[in-house]
């Protein structure tokens, strides 16, 4: 589907769909008004009504702010596609909304049948947004980057909805190294020979019992003269099946998504770079599978981790956070950052303190918390904040090592894995961290906002809102 952004008047434009957003106050004084009530349609938000006859779709918003807009754009979409119309029409309500309306069609349109033997078709050719009145050089610059950054977000999708056959440690090595080319990105990837070299023994135990070897992803995007420097950190199990404290069949399904903080590493480079952003921004991958096998690691394991804290396993289920804890402490000796950010899915119970709508996030700096909640609420991903605590601290101790890979109490447990990493995180850097437990918010089995079944890419736009506007 084409969209193409128009400067003229709404009745200007050829379309075979019209289609529009009203209020439940607006219902009584609209065009259509006797049609609408006969139909029983109440403008309740995300409830659509196709008056085919008249080629108009009338879309319920509680609000005509970004948040509801995004969400009926993208139920919207879903009609459409459904529809056997070529073409539609959207007039832009205002400038402060376009941004919502086209990540609403991008991402409320997008389907995942790469494994499906009969491609799904629609007949949905163009979507056609229309102004007349609005400064049109500043719609121009919001419609190109939504789009880099809605697609960017589906990029995000695409690789997170792959199966594990698919994907696996070396291939996701193979997807970084192509978008590194496609987008003139540094890239080096370590093998386990290499990571091996630099000590990391919690990271390469997670990963011995699978075929594929594990790797070290780390890209680049270098502009000139930038004003800040980041590092972004994405925990990479392509598939994650619990290690010798085997998940229940059940919870094994979709364990796919466990990549999916890597992924989100992956869509936010592919973005930052295609925006050109004035910020240097670098990302560090710990690609690997956790599987069960005759050399698989074991609870009751120490191992020494690549800052050489020692880590004792009573669960080789809590993995990604050893994986972390090697890639973190090597990405802050390859650069001085002025924020180091991590994604991963995490933890289960994130979701069950937050629900699935909502990421989780750590750190110790207020400030920065603030901002980036600021920037999840622009950007429409919402986020609220863990807080660390001494007494969830103490719940990591370990008898015979440094630290234990899980606490001793089973209550929040988002927060004692959080707390896990910050071990790993040097006194200087600690105030430039933020962990973001995706564990909730990175898959979907049942649509929700402009998200659809499987990858949601989230962390994407989140992460770009707060980059744009950095300081």
């Amino acid at each position: 589907m084409d969209i193409k952004l128009l400067e003229t008047e709404l009745n200007e434009v050829v379309a075979d769909v019209n289609v529009v957003f009203i209020k439940k106050d607006e219902l009584e004084a609209c065009e259509h008004a006797a049609i609408l009530q006969k139909a029983g349609f109440k403008a309740e938000q995300d409830t659509t009504c196709f008056l085919y006859e008249k080629g108009v779709l009338v879309c319920g918003v509680d609000s005509k702010k970004s948040d509801d807009i995004r969400s009926a754009a993208s139920a919207a979409i879903k009609a459409l596609k459904a529809s056997n119309f070529q073409s539609a029409k959207i007039e832009i309500l205002s400038k402060s909304v376009l941004g919502a309306l086209v990540e609403g069609v991008v991402l409320g349109g997008y389907e995942f049948n790469d494994y499906k033997s009969e491609q799904k078709k629609s007949t949905l050719e163009s979507l056609f947004l229309v102004s007349s009145d609005l400064d049109f050089t500043k719609l121009e610059e919001i419609f190109a980057s939504s789009l880099i950054i809605a697609n960017a977000t589906n990029f995000t999708r695409d690789i997170v909805n792959k199966a594990p056959q698919e994907i696996n440690p070396q291939t996701l090595s193979h997807v970084a190294s192509n978008l590194a080319k496609e987008n003139n990105l540094e890239c080096i990837v370590l093998q386990e020979d290499d990571l091996a070299k630099e000590n990391m023994g919690a990271m390469l135990a997670v990963g011995r019992a699978s075929v594929h070897g594990s790797t070290l992803i780390h890209l680049a995007y270098k502009p000139q003269n930038p004003k800040k420097v980041i590092t972004l950190v994405g925990k990479g199990l392509t598939y994650d099946s619990g290690g010798l404290s085997l998940k229940q069949p059940t919870s094994m399904v979709t364990m796919k998504m466990d990549k999916a903080g890597a992924c989100a590493v992956l869509g936010i480079l592919k973005a930052v770079s295609e925006l050109q952003l004035d910020v240097e921004v670098h990302g560090f991958i710990g690609a690997v599978e956790n599987m069960v096998g005759g050399n698989a690691y074991k609870p009751d394991d120490v191992l020494v981790s690549r800052s050489k804290t020692t880590i004792e396993v009573r669960n080789t289920d809590a993995e990604g956070r050893l994986v972390l804890a090697d890639v973190l402490d090597y990405a802050q000796d390859k650069v001085h950052a002025d924020y180091i950010f991590d994604f991963a899915t995490l933890t289960g119970a994130c979701m069950i303190a937050l629900g699935q709508y909502t990421t989780g996030l750590m750190g110790h700096s207020h400030k920065l918390k603030h901002d980036i909640s600021r920037a999840g609420s622009d950007a429409g991903e919402m986020i609220s904040s863990l807080p660390f605590n001494r007494h969830l601290k103490k719940l990591l101790k370990s008898e015979i090592a440094d630290i234990s890979n899980t606490a001793s109490k089973p209550y929040g447990g988002a927060i004692t894995a959080g707390l896990f990493l910050d071990k790993f995180i040097r006194e200087e850097n600690k105030n430039k961290w933020m962990h973001f437990d995706i564990a909730g918010t990175a898959y979907t089995e049942t649509p929700w906002d402009c998200n659809v079944y499987g990858g949601t890419g989230a962390g994407v736009r989140l992460m770009c809102e707060f980059l744009r506007d950095i300081k």
